[in-house]
């Protein structure tokens, strides 16, 4: 079983992603975090970011070392990676990575920006994970104050609609809901609130896959 869950910055996607994963024995990959890897490297190496060369050499290269830096999830790199998803070259290379991992035995679930649309258009269920950007803004500000990190909310906010601005706009695999992804607004939902719409809309979709499914054909459970 496959699960794809696209959805702007602090939308809950990945908490959402973490905890349907363990729920359904599936394996998670949080595609945002190869980008954010190789914005990482790039800033690492004090390379320009909009050096597509460089960028998508990064991304062809990507090590265990990248991929566990502590750095990943800091404002920085989130902002660099915003601007080196939009590189056509960047996705090509880690496009076959994601579509590998999501196909393994068994399935898994997989969270970004364009897993629906682009990497799995075929995910048994699909899901685009939503909240207002003062929403958004105001879990990054906790999340980073909760990490003893200081935290400018105004400033917060503005990165957030300017990287939201920067994945709606990008030439290639902008970010967008699958025209079959049931939309999930977690403005006003509670993790365990939004973990529990969110298993409802998986559980009614397999169960409709499983019923158009040919006799002969085996369950993807």
């Amino acid at each position: 079983m496959i699960i794809a869950i696209d959805g702007p910055a602090s939308s809950g996607k990945g908490t959402l992603a973490r905890k349907l994963a363990l729920h359904y024995g599936l394996p998670h990959l949080d595609t945002g975090s190869l980008y954010r890897a190789v914005a990482r490297r790039l800033l690492k190496d004090g390379a320009d970011l909009h050096d597509t060369v460089m960028a998508e050499d990064a991304a062809r290269s990507l090590t265990e070392a990248d991929l566990s830096d502590p750095r990943l999830r800091d404002e920085e790199t989130g902002e660099a990676a915003s601007i080196v998803s939009a590189m056509p070259g960047v996705r090509a290379a880690l496009l076959e990575y994601q579509r590998t991992f999501a196909h393994q035995s068994g399935g898994a679930v997989l969270d970004g920006r364009d897993v629906g649309t682009v990497i799995c258009p075929e995910a048994d269920a699909k899901l685009f994970v939503t909240a207002a950007a003062a929403v958004r803004a105001k879990r990054r500000a906790d999340e980073l104050r909760a990490r003893g990190e200081t935290a400018d909310d105004r400033r917060i906010l503005e990165d957030i609609e300017a990287r939201d601005r920067r994945d709606a706009e990008r030439a290639v695999a902008p970010l967008r809901p699958a025209a079959d992804a049931h939309l999930l607004d977690t403005s006003n939902l509670s993790i365990e609130a939004a973990f529990e719409a969110a298993k409802a809309v998986i559980e009614s979709a397999v169960h409709q896959s499983a019923a158009e499914r040919p006799p002969d054909k085996p369950a993807g459970l």
